[in-house]
């Protein structure tokens, strides 16, 4: 079951016209346990900032925060996603600032599967990638493609080969013993933010630059996180990581080290 909020009420018959119409807007989706989040400003701060980017405006999240705690008070464990829209938005005339609608919709809880993941690349940027807007149109067209060819998932890499992006998730290498992050642009998922603070912490080496497909071949292990978690990456277009899943529990430790806040 999903429950749909909007502005706070079950939103009527064709209010959701605009976002539908329109396809302008942004998000963020948690996971809630018993009623807390994983880096709940990191959410937050996404959501301002887009919200200043894409309508001129700024966003009442202690309003917004008052919706998402509605949302969940029924379902402590769920999915909860969080969009940004505004039904003032015209595209005719979208220049200057517009009020913003918020739609909450939390469904069932979900987590990342365990099996390695067998992954093809494919030559795709998303626009605006800083942003996580509703534009998800080429993304899971890029994941249908993945599986029509036999794979699990879809990786981004530009015209040379440098790697950003999974289609839905965030993508991490081992190499030397050290966790390496593409350094293309990206989303900066809340995932890897979460990694990134826990595992400097524990003090695990960490690089933040260039990969190349022709590179994977000296990483030991990948693997992929977003919102649902963290998990091994086992091949990608035929390059095998033989250590992926050993790496698995010490990112999970790491994540799962990151303290929970009450919605």
């Amino acid at each position: 079951m999903r429950s749909l909020l909007l502005n706070g009420t079950p939103p009527a018959n064709g209010a959701l016209g605009a976002l539908a119409l329109v396809n302008y807007g942004h998000f963020t989706t948690m996971q809630v346990r018993g009623g807390g989040v994983q880096g709940l400003d990191l959410h937050r701060q996404r959501l301002e900032s887009a919200t200043l980017e894409l309508f001129g405006s700024e966003l009442d999240y202690a309003q917004v925060r008052g919706q998402m705690r509605q949302a969940v008070s029924a379902q402590p464990d769920c999915s909860l996603r969080v969009t940004i829209f505004s039904s003032r938005f015209d595209h005719r005339q979208p220049a200057g600032s517009f009020s913003v609608d918020v739609l909450t919709a939390a469904a069932p809880a979900s987590s990342p599967v365990a099996q390695a993941a067998r992954i093809k690349s494919y030559r795709f940027a998303r626009t605006l990638p800083h942003i996580k807007h509703v534009g998800t149109f080429p993304l899971l067209h890029q994941r249908r493609l993945a599986f029509q060819d036999g794979f699990d998932d879809a990786l981004f890499v530009d015209d040379s080969g440098a790697i950003s992006e999974g289609s839905l998730w965030n993508v991490g290498f081992i190499q030397g013993g050290a966790v390496v992050w593409p350094n293309a642009p990206a989303l900066a998922g809340t995932a890897v933010q979460l990694l990134q603070a826990a595992l400097s912490g524990q003090g695990v080496r960490q690089e933040v630059r260039e990969v190349r497909l022709e590179q994977l071949e000296h990483c030991e292990a990948a693997f992929a996180c977003n919102s649902t978690g963290v998990w091994p990456i086992g091949e990608i277009d035929g390059v095998v990581f033989n250590s992926s899943v050993e790496w698995l529990s010490v990112l999970q430790a790491a994540l799962e080290s990151r303290r929970w806040e009450p919605v």
